[in-house]
């Protein structure tokens, strides 16, 4: 009887999504098995001194070592092509425990511009507090990001493509700069996921992942994943196991499920999601469609080189501003109005007030987060549906705008 923790090597992803990490117990289960524990017991005491002690491989206590999260970060890994996976509790612990994990006071951070708004928070807020200091920059201007390194920086973080505008960079040359000033290259993937982009292989250190979005696919539960090297990981390990920011293993096993469908979903999602973009890209309510799918989009080329499709989610800018934005949004009856993304179910939400909200004027401003902004992140339903449901409110704001309708 063969063990799925072997499979490996030149397997394909969706191989890899449905059979990789598992390791089958004495029951010689099928399915996946979850332990929901906090702790394990011994043989002896000799026993339990070696594994605590290191000795001895094994489960000691679940905020550290469960069985059930073990097989979803064996998973995540062979899918990123990773050495390790550690999973946090959510897509910002994933974020503060690498941040803890690899940096000191006095070290920078050199970061894009458009990243999510949490994430602006922890950086400039609570890292600040650490004496951890963050320098912004233009997501795709390379020569930007290389005037922003300093010796003390250690750490480039970036989303590509970004929330909500999918601006993209290039990771391989991001990658150049990083190793010439010796910095860690941290990429957020949780937007395309290892089946349609896998920064480790364009020269990432680092991958991040909010499992809530993709992973899951269905809007289950919270949790996050780091990806790298085993060294980098090491320490993430540590951060989780002494600070305690740990997937439960229930979540744990619904994102190893979730896995299963990982590359079916995300053909069917991006598909969805080019043909809505080029829909609304013809609308006369619409001044602006953000999706790099677009021929039109800036960076249509690095987007189809460095990823094998473009994603779910775009942003569209509507005529009247926030006014307009809100009538488009509130006019839906099938879309679901909420800032959560990665969900079968397609999502609507206006970034400005939501899932941006936190950010200054100025940080919206030098984000292109305008007030007419809105996000679709594109789920599994008829394509025909969502696209009659957006043109309720995209219609209506048309026939507005004509008789004078202003912000």
């Amino acid at each position: 009887m063969h063990d799925d923790d072997q499979i490996g090597g030149d397997w394909g992803l969706s191989t890899l999504a449905v059979r990789a990490g598992h390791r089958r117990t004495a029951e010689q289960e099928h399915s996946e098995p979850i332990f929901p524990t906090s702790s394990f017991v011994y043989g002896s005491a000799a026993e339990a001194a070696r594994k605590f002690g290191g000795e001895e491989p094994g489960n000691i206590y679940s905020r550290f070592t469960n069985p059930t999260v073990h097989t979803f970060e064996r998973r995540l890994a062979a899918l990123e092509g990773g050495e390790r996976c550690v999973a946090t509790a959510s897509g910002m612990s994933a974020i503060l425990a690498t941040a803890l994990a690899l940096l000191s006071a006095g070290d920078e951070i050199v970061a894009s511009r458009s990243l999510f708004g949490s994430t602006v928070s922890l950086f400039d807020k609570y890292l600040g507090k650490l004496g951890i200091t963050t320098r912004y920059v233009e997501l795709s201007n390379l020569e930007e990001w290389e005037a922003a390194l300093t010796p003390a920086t250690k750490l480039l973080f970036a989303e590509t493509p970004s929330n909500p505008l999918s601006e993209v960079v290039d990771i391989a040359a991001l990658s150049d700069i990083a190793r010439r000033h010796g910095a860690w290259l941290a990429i957020d993937n949780c937007f395309l996921t290892p089946a349609l982009q896998r920064p480790l292989a364009l020269g990432a250190d680092l991958v991040i992942h909010s499992a809530t979005k993709y992973l899951d696919g269905q809007g289950r539960a919270v949790g996050g994943a780091v990806v790298g090297p085993d060294k980098a990981l090491e320490e993430v390990y540590g951060v989780v196991r002494t600070c305690g920011p740990c997937l439960s293993p229930f979540n744990a096993w619904i994102f190893t499920k979730g896995l299963e469908t990982l590359g079916l979903r995300m053909q069917a999602h991006c598909a969805s999601a080019l043909a809505l973009a080029e829909w609304l890209d013809g609308h006369p309510a619409v001044e602006r469609v953000h999706y790099s799918g677009l021929k039109t989009h800036a960076q249509h080329e690095l987007a189809a080189r460095q990823q094998s499709a473009f994603g779910a989610v775009l942003g569209f800018e509507v005529k009247g501003g926030r006014e307009g934005a809100w009538s488009v949004i509130d006019a839906t009856r099938l879309l679901s109005i909420t800032g959560n993304l990665g969900d079968a179910k397609t999502t609507i939400t206006h970034p400005g007030t939501t899932t941006h909200g936190r950010l200054s004027e100025a940080q919206k401003a030098s984000a292109g987060i305008r007030e007419g902004l809105i996000r679709v992140a594109v789920g599994l339903e008829d394509l025909e549906d969502i696209r009659q449901d957006l043109a309720r409110g995209l219609d209506a704001l048309d026939r507005d705008m004509s008789n004078g309708f202003s912000e």
